[in-house]
């Protein structure tokens, strides 16, 4: 603390040094360990399957399920007690004659008291193609949002706000591959509402910076900064705690198929919150921008 200010930049090269190790792990846990791709960009069968008999248990659905030789099975509860959700690789194109092989079975194992509420098939084409479009929506954005950027301010505002932004997808993909959480098309939407949060914290205190570098000549970009942040910390602060309470009520009561988007978006904001202080703003220190770099983009 500095006065009624926490000096934020005092420490910005070891949480540097912090944040470039976890981008190494997640880039070698992406290469190495892959992600665990959903029925959407996998190809599969996804079945929604009501009990109405409640002596049915989920390890009794499971082992029937993986008794069928379907390939990886997942057998998850969401919503009711009684409300099951599973996924399953095997593709077939003559899809209704495997559902019908299934429910046979599940009939001859744990009785009649179950019935198909939803079926999906996603066959490998179709996947194939969504992962590349969920790829590409991705590029888009951060392109998009970057190009924003250096229209609005200057190219080391913009360099600063690519690393924010790549260190928070980075980290929140590495965290799903070490956990071997699903990707499926609502994390690559989550990914997205990431990249728009990240990039607003960002350009909030970006605004402050250059409204500051305009008032004074005579304070060094380190010191400027990091009053900068000081005097957006309040709302800073308010908006990320608002967003993580509702994220946090949506991961406990939101069900099993909204747990992983929640989950992204936790993520999201506090590895946002985290760059928009730690990761962009060092760059304009390493930079060195000062009061004649704003003056240059006013005359342009």
């Amino acid at each position: 603390m500095e006065g009624n200010q926490i000096n934020f930049n005092k420490y910005f090269k070891k949480f540097n040094i912090f944040s470039i190790s976890f981008v190494i792990i997640s880039i070698f846990l992406l290469f190495f360990k892959g992600l665990n791709y959903g029925v959407d960009f996998k190809g599969g069968t996804l079945i929604e399957l009501r009990a109405t008999d409640d002596q049915i248990t989920i390890s009794q659905l499971r082992q029937s399920f993986l008794n069928m030789n379907l390939g990886d099975v997942s057998v998850k509860e969401f919503g009711k007690n009684n409300d099951f959700l599973i996924k399953f690789e095997k593709k077939e194109s003559n899809n209704s004659n495997l559902i019908g092989e299934i429910k046979q079975d599940l009939t001859k194992s744990i009785g009649p008291g179950f019935n198909f509420r939803r079926v999906e098939n996603v066959g490998p084409k179709v996947s194939a193609e969504l992962l590349k479009s969920g790829i590409i929506a991705i590029v888009l954005a951060l392109v998009s949002m970057l190009f924003y950027i250096w229209i609005r301010f200057e190219w080391q505002f913009s360099l600063g706000a690519f690393f924010a932004l790549f260190h928070d997808v980075i980290l929140t993909l590495g965290v799903f591959s070490l956990l071997s959480f699903e990707i499926n098309l609502s994390i690559v939407a989550a990914v997205l509402t990431i990249v728009g949060y990240s990039m607003n914290d960002t350009v909030v205190i970006f605004d402050r910076v250059r409204e500051n570098l305009r008032k004074f000549s005579d304070i060094k970009i380190f010191d400027l900064t990091n009053t900068s942040i000081n005097e957006t910390l309040s709302r800073t602060i308010i908006t990320s705690v608002t967003t993580l309470l509702a994220l946090v009520s949506i991961y406990i009561f939101g069900g099993e198929i909204l747990k992983g988007f929640s989950l992204a978006m936790i993520l999201g904001v506090i590895f946002g919150t985290y760059s928009s202080i730690y990761i962009a703003n060092p760059v304009l220190i390493l930079l060195n921008v000062t009061q004649k770099t704003i003056l240059k983009e006013d005359k342009n």
